[in-house]
């Protein structure tokens, strides 16, 4: 650690010294893909400076540019002890932790990496959907201390289920063409979406997200976290479901009431959830708790849309993005928009 912070300070002293940009990585990406900034910038790559909020501020003193997960706030705070900030690449869509007014007001450019880890989180949720489904894959223990519950494990099948999608953006989009791959019905809410958009095509369009928590044999969420969603899937939605149904959260933390749905799961009124978002995270083992005990769960930590591939593309992306906005080239990178319907790592 000694040896990374006297590099650190060192090269800040270069960069200051010859008039170098510098971008300053606050989480872990696929470091290979810096090699895309090129000569004309300079890299602080410290993906445990999000673990050292004091660390962070003074890292970014010099910075023109700062590449970040969903861990690292980018608040007042930040944007304070960054006066030469320009740009904000988010390795991955979800826009939360940025303060979006405060750039927009400064002209610091925000630049998600949308689309570039879709495919992960998409088969993330049908492979959740297959297992859960299911129900014969969580049995190792058992199986290795010598039981044999064979018709405990009788699970069901995917297809001819119905696929509820909740945010129809590029992602759900992806998890919808492989739903109707395995013969399940898609259907869909989306109030930002047009009725006549060519995204319904196969999709049963529900003009409520009651009508969709009524079908939806499994529930999968694609939608941000704001004061409309927050909560949404909750005590009463959770008892619209049909008996036994799934419940995947990918999106945000806090949309799912993690209570309401240990409850419904505890009380066996639906058949099973994997959530890989938490309305705390890190999830510590006081937040969790309210798991304990639950079988056909599924938890995972925020990794969804963190394939290595997935990371992959993410970094290459959000290099390109950082660059573009630095005018040093960027050609193969998207610049986004700042809102999307779906949103993950």
């Amino acid at each position: 650690m000694g040896c990374r912070d006297g590099h650190r300070r060192r090269f800040r002293r270069i960069a200051r010294a010859h008039g170098v940009m510098q971008v300053v990585v606050t989480e872990f990406m696929d470091e290979t893909a810096l090699a895309g900034f090129g000569p004309g910038i300079g890299v602080v790559y410290a993906p445990d400076l999000v673990e050292d909020r004091a660390r962070l501020l003074d890292a970014l003193r010099s910075a023109d540019a700062v590449i970040v997960r969903n861990r690292t706030q980018v608040d007042a705070e930040l944007l304070a002890a960054a006066p030469r900030l320009r740009a904000v690449g988010r390795l991955g869509v979800g826009l939360d932790n940025i303060d979006l007014a405060a750039c927009e007001a400064r002209g610091i450019d925000v630049l998600p990496a949308t689309g570039a880890n879709a495919l992960s989180v998409a088969e993330y949720v049908i492979a959740a959907a297959l297992v859960l489904v299911r129900g014969a894959y969580m049995a190792t223990d058992e199986l290795r201390a010598g039981a044999w519950p064979r018709n405990r494990l009788i699970g069901g099948e995917i297809s001819g289920r119905t696929m509820g999608l909740l945010g129809l953006g590029g992602i759900a989009r992806m998890v919808a063409d492989r739903a109707r791959a395995l013969g399940m019905t898609v259907a869909a809410h989306d109030p930002h979406l047009a009725a006549d958009d060519p995204a319904w095509t196969g999709v049963h369009r529900c003009a409520r997200p009651e009508d969709l928590f009524g079908l939806s044999d499994v529930l999968s969420i694609h939608v941000p976290l704001t004061d409309t969603t927050r909560g949404l899937v909750g005590t009463e939605a959770l008892a619209r479901l049909p008996r036994g149904a799934i419940v995947i959260n990918t999106a945000r933390g806090g949309v799912v009431d993690e209570h309401a749905l240990a409850q419904a799961l505890r009380a066996g009124r639906i058949g099973g959830a994997a959530l890989d978002v938490f309305a705390q995270e890190p999830l510590d083992a006081s937040a969790g708790a309210v798991f304990d005990g639950l079988a056909n769960l599924i938890l995972t930590p925020h990794v969804a849309g963190v394939t290595h591939e997935g990371n992959a593309r993410v970094s290459q992306v959000t290099v390109a993005n950082v660059a573009r906005a630095l005018g040093t080239g960027g050609e193969d990178g998207r610049n986004a928009h700042r809102t999307d319907a779906d949103t993950t790592p």
